[in-house]
């Protein structure tokens, strides 16, 4: 009994739940429509294999066809803002300052008076060296009146030597002939060698005349020499500013004792204005004299100029290349020492323009995007970000058109056929 009564409470059970649960699929085989019995059918076959699995739905992701665009590429540099020139204006001169001093921050032009300097005796010792001067003059226009004279001595002992010759010649040949005594002639050699020793000595003097005409030029030299020194050490007494430009420091207190080497001013130029940074080694190749470059300042700003040096040598701890770049600066808006973050222009190269959401990672962790083949098969392609925009980034290393899957690339890998559906590049 007790079976009959278990069995009636199972029956019960099943058409308890055919009637709540599966009411409409109940009703229908009660009535029997072919189509119920059809899918009970078919939930009683086996699962597909072979030809029959290839028609199994494949996974469905979102790509978009992309082609390549010629961009602009620069060279990021982080660098700073730097002075066109600087100079520490120095005293070359011992003596004290007499000038009411110029505050920082104020604008000198070039050659403005900067520390004028107390001049002692300078000028007397200029009014003796201008003394010497004259006198060596004087005594170079006597010099010059010897050598005349001199020369005159030269041709009168000359004259007296022919003289002396003919009268040599003429004893001799009397001599000769019985007229004249021996000691005639020997009177005459006595004379020719006296008048040869008179020309020597005239000539002696003409070198001496002329060696004294020397002394004088070299007096005269000396004396310009000692003028000179004395204009020079007088003209150090103004200090003036080598170019237009600011004051970095307040030029020196009046009374102030200075010495050689001492600091007077530091004046500092601001305009033009240059960005300096140093390359690597790895993008020098991609800089060069007259290519756009810009900054973008940490306080905020941009500026734009060109170019103006590349360092040949790079240097021996960083193994980095100097770079400049000239600003214009008229407003003197930029400072020196400013930290500036540098873009320098570079040749153009082709790239895609992609949401970075489509970037992703491989297994081996390289960056990159899963694209599809002609045939809807997957792959990976590895990139690199050459910019980043508002409108998505900028990536090269891929071919000149690809279709890139933009939603769904992480629940794919290659190798995987998909189902692909395409959307424009700007939605």
């Amino acid at each position: 009994m007790r079976i009959f009564s278990v069995l009636a409470a199972i029956l019960v059970a099943i058409i308890v739940l055919a009637f709540t649960i599966e009411r409409e699929a109940t009703l229908a085989f009660l009535r029997g429509d072919p189509q119920t019995e059809q899918a009970a059918a078919q939930q009683q076959e086996p699962a597909p294999t072979g030809a029959a699995a290839a028609a199994t739905p494949r996974i469905r992701i979102v790509a978009q066809h992309s082609a390549a665009q010629e961009i602009d590429s620069a060279v990021i540099l982080r660098g700073q803002t730097q002075a066109q020139r600087q100079v520490e204006v120095r005293a070359e001169t011992t003596s004290t300052v007499m000038s009411e001093p110029l505050p920082k921050g104020s604008f000198v032009d070039a050659g403005q008076l900067l520390c004028k300097l107390s001049p002692g005796t300078r000028g007397a010792a200029l009014a003796e060296a201008q003394a010497r001067l004259s006198e060596a003059r004087a005594g170079k226009s006597e010099a010059e009146s010897r050598v005349p004279e001199a020369q005159s001595r030269v041709a009168e002992a000359e004259a007296r030597l022919d003289e002396a010759m003919v009268n040599q010649n003429a004893a001799t040949k009397l001599s000769e002939g019985g007229f004249a005594a021996e000691t005639r002639v020997k009177s005459a050699d006595a004379a020719v060698a006296s008048a040869r020793a008179g020309v020597e000595s005239a000539r002696s003097g003409v070198q001496a005349a002329k060696s004294g005409l020397q002394s004088a030029d070299a007096g005269i030299e000396s004396a310009q020499a000692a003028v000179a020194a004395a204009e020079t050490e007088i003209e150090r007494l103004e200090i003036h500013a080598p170019f237009a430009g600011l004051l970095e420091s307040d030029t020196a207190e009046l009374g102030t004792l200075l010495q050689p080497g001492a600091l007077c001013a530091t004046v500092i130029q601001l305009d033009p204005i240059k960005l300096v940074a140093f390359v690597p080694e790895t993008d020098v190749d991609r800089v060069h004299v007259g290519a756009i470059g810009g900054g973008r300042l940490a306080a905020g700003g941009d500026v734009q100029g060109r170019v103006t040096f590349l360092s040949r040598a790079a240097d021996p701890t960083t193994r980095t290349f100097r770079v400049e770049i000239e600003i214009p600066n008229p407003d003197l808006r930029l400072r020196d020492g400013q930290t500036v973050e540098i873009l320098i222009a570079t040749d153009g190269a082709p790239a895609h323009l992609l949401p970075q959401s489509a970037l992703t990672l491989n297994d081996e962790g390289t960056l990159g995007l899963r694209t599809l083949s002609p045939d809807s098969v997957v792959e990976f392609q590895p990139v690199k970000i050459v910019r980043d925009t508002p409108k998505g980034v900028w990536l090269t290393g891929l071919p000149e058109t690809v279709d890139v899957i933009v939603v769904g690339q992480e629940y794919v890998t290659a190798g995987v056929t998909v189902e692909p559906t395409f959307r424009e590049a700007s939605q």
